[in-house]
């Protein structure tokens, strides 16, 4: 697989990443199971898609992108969703992992 598309899908893994952190919130603990199926399938694409991608990339990497991906979303969302808090260093917080991300990606062989 390319390069190229190993960064497609470990973007598309933190997306599903995304998911299953937010649908953690709707589960309520495992015991609704709409919810707790959601959750468990895009953990189970998310971890597949992220052990696919780290075949061509180094693994540090793959890895902190693909978390970076889901806490960013995660923190984003929950703002959005959840009524979480938008403080300023909250957001500059998040903005430091966007730019680790993309350091990672520029960084990376």
């Amino acid at each position: 697989m390319s390069t190229t598309w190993s960064w497609i899908i470990l973007i598309i893994a933190g997306l599903f990443e995304i998911c299953w952190a937010i649908g953690l919130k709707y589960t309520e603990g495992f015991t609704k199971l709409v919810p707790s199926i959601f959750t468990l399938s895009t953990l189970a694409i998310s971890m597949f898609l992220l052990a696919k991608a780290s075949q061509t990339l180094p693994i540090g990497t793959a890895y902190a992108v693909w978390v970076g991906i889901g806490a960013m979303g995660a923190a984003i969302l929950g703002i959005f969703l959840f009524n979480e808090s938008a403080s300023p260093m909250r957001i500059f917080f998040v903005v430091l992992l966007l730019v680790s991300i993309v350091g990672l990606k520029l960084t990376s062989k």
